[in-house]
């Protein structure tokens, strides 16, 4: 694996750390909106390893949608993949105009697809996780 794939992923990881910290809280002490973010942001840089170790060019976007048709012109296995919501995740949980605070089950579902996307995405670099560091 190339420095910059190996790059993306670490910080992908580093996302979803994060994410299965707050996941062991109580509910009550879960910060949804955190988890919903960087669920999003986990999946995100895990399309964009994918990417990149395909050589493929990409603008600077949070829109997960765009980023599987990118990574669909290499590989037709993607469009299996469903993000839910997370794609708003990116930016209506960080900024107090648009004020969203998704609800626990939100954050769990969230949670669900960026493991799915993650056993899938890792699959198809043929990379195991305890790989990434």
């Amino acid at each position: 694996m190339n420095k910059e794939v190996r790059n993306w992923l670490i910080m992908a990881f580093e996302d979803y750390r994060v994410v299965r910290h707050e996941m062991n809280l109580p509910e009550d002490e879960m910060v949804s909106s955190i988890v919903c973010f960087h669920c999003q942001q986990f999946v995100e840089k895990l399309l964009k390893a994918y990417l990149i170790s395909k050589g493929i060019e990409f603008e600077r976007t949070h829109n997960l949608e765009f980023l599987k048709e990118l990574c669909k012109k290499q590989d037709k296995d993607f469009d299996i993949l469903d993000f839910g919501n997370l794609t708003m995740y990116a930016v209506e949980t960080r900024y107090p105009e648009r004020f969203l605070i998704p609800s626990v089950e939100e954050a769990r579902r969230s949670f669900e697809i960026a493991q799915e996307v993650k056993e899938f995405v890792l699959e198809k670099l043929g990379i195991r996780e305890d790989e990434i560091r």
